[in-house]
């Protein structure tokens, strides 16, 4: 909550006719809206991104084997804040073992399409398409942040999910869906 005597302090000693000049209403008005910007950004759930290989294939394993709750889109990614996150059509993992660039899709960093479900409280994981597939042509998700696959492999446990864990760092392991097929789980090391 912010308080209003430093705020006060800040004008203390100026003049009115400083206070409500062009640039003195200037000021105000930027001071405000540096206060509302840290009250909605503070606000903001924190955001988790998996990219995967096939998004029909990734609702069927979060929702049907996870049981994890969908969640409404935050409103900061309604303002393309992915975009800032890294070029469009780039799948990670192919970036980091080959190098090179990879045929992902654009769409999946243009706007806030995708998955979303609450992870936590103030926590959520947006799944996006564009990853590659894997070794022996497996569904891969992968991931830049340790914790939120962490987080998969504790609630893959939990249910008694067939998995196996093949790195601890970075983490990768697999997983088998309902339907038989393996899912590679893997953190990307940044």
């Amino acid at each position: 909550m912010l308080s209003v005597a430093p705020l006060a302090s800040i004008f203390q000693g100026l003049p009115l006719d400083a206070l409500v000049s062009t640039q003195g209403i200037m000021v105000m008005l930027l001071v405000a809206y540096a206060g509302a910007m840290w009250a909605f950004l503070s606000s903001a759930p924190k955001v988790h991104t998996v990219m995967v290989s096939d998004l029909d294939m990734a609702r069927q394993f979060y929702e049907g084997m996870l049981s994890l709750s969908a969640a409404d889109v935050p409103l900061h990614y309604y303002y393309n804040y992915e975009q800032t996150l890294g070029s469009s059509g780039m799948d990670p993992m192919s970036m980091s073992a080959l190098g090179g660039l990879s045929g992902g899709t654009a769409s999946a960093y243009s706007s806030p399409e995708g998955l979303w479900y609450q992870l936590k409280k103030n926590t959520q994981l947006h799944v996006v398409a564009g990853a590659s597939l894997g070794n022996r042509n497996r569904q891969r998700h992968v991931c830049f942040d340790h914790d939120c696959l962490a987080y998969l492999l504790m609630q893959v446990q939990t249910r008694g999910i067939r998995h196996k864990l093949r790195r601890d760092r970075p983490l990768n392991f697999l997983v088998k869906n309902f339907s038989g097929e393996v899912i590679e789980m893997a953190e990307v090391e940044s």
